[in-house]
């Protein structure tokens, strides 16, 4: 059963933090009680969309609050579901809740890992990652070790979008990280898969374009229904967990190069970075291979055009950010002229982004960071790389990449090269175009 997010309520942080003061007040629920319910939720959630044979090992970490230790019944449960998970804990919470729910754990044999044992890539090791770090009532910015945790979650959703094997990612009520009403502020975030919202969905759920939106925690009494004028889906059967918004279909006539249109142009968001996350994340979903790639065009200052393929590395609101080199053609031409176009486009769903504005290079901290949240080999490269200029064989590129790796093969971190870093696109213009099976074209542009 689905139920459309249009029909359903979303509360404030005071709201939600009201409505689990009655819960555990006037109400009579205990905080083991409400737990244990939610952490049910998460694991028949993820129960519900991976198999337990498709998807067997399971990373949680768990921040040290109740949020985390939604995760630590989660992990009990996924493991009597057929998983194998392990658990990454760094701050433990020492009341004797929290203590329990370990040796519970403990008494299970399921692995507890330090954050020094997870490996750079988690996708090697896992088939999904539970986000349960920090739930509605988190305030200010992440700190360590669960920034450096959060930052490594990042880094699996860059493997996502370049179409490497990526495990997928489970958040617990909100996204680890996020204004828990505004969202992915600066659009580099954890950009899960699956949100597992609990009570009600939170606002920052509205900024969620991920393929699975789940409501969980069956235990919302009619009373806390009237008192803040809920909307809530219906439970289907004894079912623990419901599906909020529909499942995103693949069309297989689609990918014979027939598209039946399902949005119409009164459905387009009005803010054009929200609807272009919406389609991204669209293509995500249809399984399109490297969706995030997209046709750079810059032109000197003679008005001379060029343009080649790149990786789009993050999309806020303040713009499209890429990374590259600042030596490389296209470098050298934004320095002379910087307005530049982008243009996306998902064949097998017959759509089309076109967006055109001022670039600008992006801060050296902004560069730093997602440097730093590459992979070695990935850090390697564009050092060794040195783009629009002619190399005389492979094998020297090959020699100068197996010295950098030898050099650094004891590191924990690469440098970043002072030639290497990232640039935003600031649109001015937008153009959506979606086909139809008629191959009519249904566009809205916007300036």
């Amino acid at each position: 059963m689905e139920k459309s997010t249009d029909e359903i309520s979303y509360v404030s942080q005071q709201e939600a933090i009201e409505i689990d003061e009655m819960l555990m007040g006037p109400l009579g629920s205990s905080v083991d009680q409400l737990m244990e319910l939610a952490g049910l939720s998460v694991a028949s959630a993820i129960g519900e969309v991976y198999s337990s044979s498709d998807y067997t090992r399971v990373l949680v970490i768990c921040g040290p609050g109740n949020n985390g230790g939604d995760g630590l019944v989660a992990a009990r449960h996924l493991h009597h579901f057929g998983y194998k998970p392990s658990i990454c804990y760094p701050k433990r919470n020492t009341k004797p809740l929290f203590a329990a729910l370990v040796t519970q754990l403990e008494s299970l044999s399921i692995p507890f890992l330090s954050e020094e044992q997870l490996s750079v890539q988690l996708s090697s090791d896992y088939d999904i990652i539970v986000d349960a770090i920090f739930g509605f009532s988190f305030h200010g910015t992440p700190r360590l070790p669960f920034d450096s945790l959060i930052r490594k979650l990042v880094s699996v959703r860059n493997q996502q979008c370049t179409h490497q094997k990526a495990a997928v990612i489970i958040s617990v009520d909100v996204p680890s990280g996020w204004h828990v009403e505004d969202g992915d502020v600066f659009g580099d975030g954890i950009k899960p898969d699956m949100l597992v919202s609990l009570t009600a969905p939170k606002l920052c759920a509205k900024m969620f374009f991920g393929t699975h939106h789940f409501l969980g925690g069956r235990f919302v009494p009619q009373s806390i229904i009237d008192k803040f004028k809920l909307k809530l889906p219906p439970y289907p059967g004894t079912s623990m967990c419901v599906r909020i918004g529909n499942l995103p279909q693949t069309n297989l006539s689609a990918q014979k190069g027939i598209f039946a249109s399902s949005e119409s142009l009164e459905e387009v968001e009005e803010d054009p970075i929200y609807q272009f996350q919406k389609w991204l994340s669209d293509a995500l979903a249809a399984g399109i291979k490297e969706p995030h790639y997209m046709v750079l065009s810059t032109a000197d200052k003679d008005a001379k055009p060029s343009s080649r393929m790149m990786s789009l590395e993050g999309v806020n609101k303040d713009g499209f950010v890429w990374q590259t080199n600042y030596g490389s053609r296209k470098a050298r031409e934004i320095l002379e002229n910087p307005q530049a176009s982008l243009l996306f486009y998902w064949g097998p769903l017959k759509r089309q982004v076109r967006v055109e504005g001022f670039v600008e290079q992006v801060s050296e901290e902004e560069s730093e960071q997602y440097f730093s949240s590459l992979s070695r080999d990935n850090q390697i490269r564009p050092i060794v790389s040195k783009q629009s200029r002619p190399i005389h064989e492979r094998e020297v590129l090959r020699q100068q990449y197996r010295e950098l790796e030898e050099k650094y093969h004891d590191r924990t971190s690469i440098p970043r090269p002072k030639h290497w870093g990232g640039y935003r696109l600031i649109p001015e213009f937008f153009e959506f175009w979606q086909g139809e099976e008629s191959q009519i074209a249904l566009f809205c542009g916007g300036d």
